[in-house]
């Protein structure tokens, strides 16, 4: 596999390359498992600043923690509660510069600062969020946003 962290590109063309490795492990594969497992374990490798990275699945109007990279984290989050249970309800990104200034946030790990949570949406159907915490404010902007959006339409094709 191509190591993104040698490649001189700007941080647009690495989420390009990003989205083609995604492409090329999970080809071939249909269990839905094994692909989120691979893809957050690609996200962990890629982004720099992070300290969570994962996804949550929707089951029964709240989401189920799923395959992740990072320190244990909280197990069941209602739809409508924290920034996963927001972004989950309203089936919009959500990119939060100070995690501590969110209503309801859910803190799991008391490092993190701001979030990054992208639904996952197949055939207009909530499958879940990827879900990214930051030790740092601010960690996030339009540029991963964009990116993480295309990411998380890719992984759909595999799920």
């Amino acid at each position: 596999m191509f190591n993104v962290e040698l490649y001189n590109g700007n941080r647009e063309e690495k989420y390009q390359l990003v989205v083609k490795q995604l492409k090329a492990l999970l080809e071939g594969e249909t269990n839905a498992i094994a692909n989120l497992a691979n893809a957050s374990a690609l996200l962990n490798q890629f982004l720099d600043r992070i300290n969570w990275v994962g996804f949550y699945l929707a089951e029964d109007g709240e989401l189920v923690l799923g395959p992740f990279q990072g320190l244990p984290a909280c197990v069941r989050i209602p739809f409508g509660r924290g920034v996963c249970g927001t972004a989950a309800s309203k089936q919009e990104t959500l990119r939060v510069e100070d995690v501590h200034l969110f209503p309801g946030h859910i803190a799991c790990d008391a490092a993190s600062q701001s979030e990054i949570v992208v639904p996952i949406i197949k055939n207009g159907t909530l499958i879940g969020v990827l879900d990214i915490d930051s030790p740092e404010k601010n960690r996030f902007d339009e540029i991963d946003q964009k990116h993480l959006e295309i990411f998380t339409e890719t992984l759909v094709e595999y799920l």
